[in-house]
């Protein structure tokens, strides 16, 4: 087996966290048939072909699962070698978005790791449901946003997180017909969530509280004013997970994804947080 070159790899992970060749080419500032070269070498290099094209989008094969494990470490493994040796020279500004369900959960350990190493990057954290985030990122307002997706290509996938309905155990709201539930904006993707659970249970409900933040949300239920479906990550531990039990069906989970900018490409600051949210985030089911 030929040694595996770094832009090879390089290559072949921007394949596969982009879906495509063409998406994949400026990220490694590359043409889509440079990438495709790349790629080509590489399998050349190991004897196997590592990227098959699905219906929608590159598929990794048996071999090229077990590469990009490896692939990712040497990548970061050569990303740290570059900075030990060039000192912390990394400097620059990071727009950075991520609803607030998720900052404490996901977003606060990976910044706790970031900050550290790279003092002279400063972080703009904006704090905003994942439907006013997307917009922002496609504008360049945004440089990442960590987000619900809204469509199987926005950004890359990271992991699913679990809704639950939440009631409090002083008030037995769920006994209630029709159900009171309090919801986030009408674009939301919880809120589509909750209602299509509810619309497949065949179960009447009421909306009797708006709120576009988690605060708003968590209070409602507090107060007894309703049920909620939520983030398992943003539940708070003194309410109650409601279920079968009372009456409430499961609710699809969210995918969360990590959203990058096109006016950021280039930037070595959002390079590197960019690339630590992956490392640091993304389960391995996938990639």
């Amino acid at each position: 087996m030929q040694d595996l070159q770094i832009d090879w790899l390089k290559s072949f992970v921007a394949a596969v966290d982009a879906g495509s060749l063409s998406s994949a080419a400026p990220e490694v500032h590359r043409s889509q048939s440079a990438v495709s070269m790349q790629i080509k070498k590489l399998e050349s290099a190991t004897g196997y072909r590592l990227l098959v094209r699905g219906a929608r989008q590159l598929q990794l094969t048996h071999e090229g699962q077990t590469l990009l494990g490896y692939a990712r470490r040497m990548l970061d493994l050569h990303a740290e070698a570059q900075a030990a040796l060039q000192g912390d020279s990394l400097s620059g500004v990071v727009k950075l978005g991520v609803p607030d369900d998720y900052a404490s959960r996901y977003l606060t350990p990976v910044l706790k790791r970031f900050a550290p190493r790279h003092g002279g990057v400063e972080i703009q954290l904006d704090c905003e449901q994942s439907t006013a985030l997307i917009p922002r990122v496609a504008r360049g307002e945004l440089d990442l946003a960590l987000v619900s997706r809204d469509h199987p290509r926005r950004g890359t996938l990271l992991f699913h997180e679990p809704m639950v309905w939440v009631g409090s155990a002083q008030f037995d709201i769920w006994r209630r017909d029709p159900l009171p539930i309090a919801v986030y904006e009408a674009a939301s993707l919880g809120r589509r969530s909750a209602i299509n659970s509810l619309a497949l249970q065949g179960r009447p409900y009421k909306v009797v509280y708006n709120s576009s933040n988690l605060a708003g949300q968590i209070a409602a239920v507090e107060s007894g004013l309703a049920v909620a479906a939520l983030t398992q990550c943003s539940a708070p531990p003194h309410l109650r997970v409601l279920g079968p039990d009372e009456g409430l069906g499961p609710l699809e989970p969210m995918e969360v994804a990590l959203y990058r900018s096109q006016a950021s490409r280039g930037s070595k600051a959002v390079d590197s947080l960019h690339r630590m949210l992956l490392q640091t985030l993304r389960s391995p089911l996938n990639g």
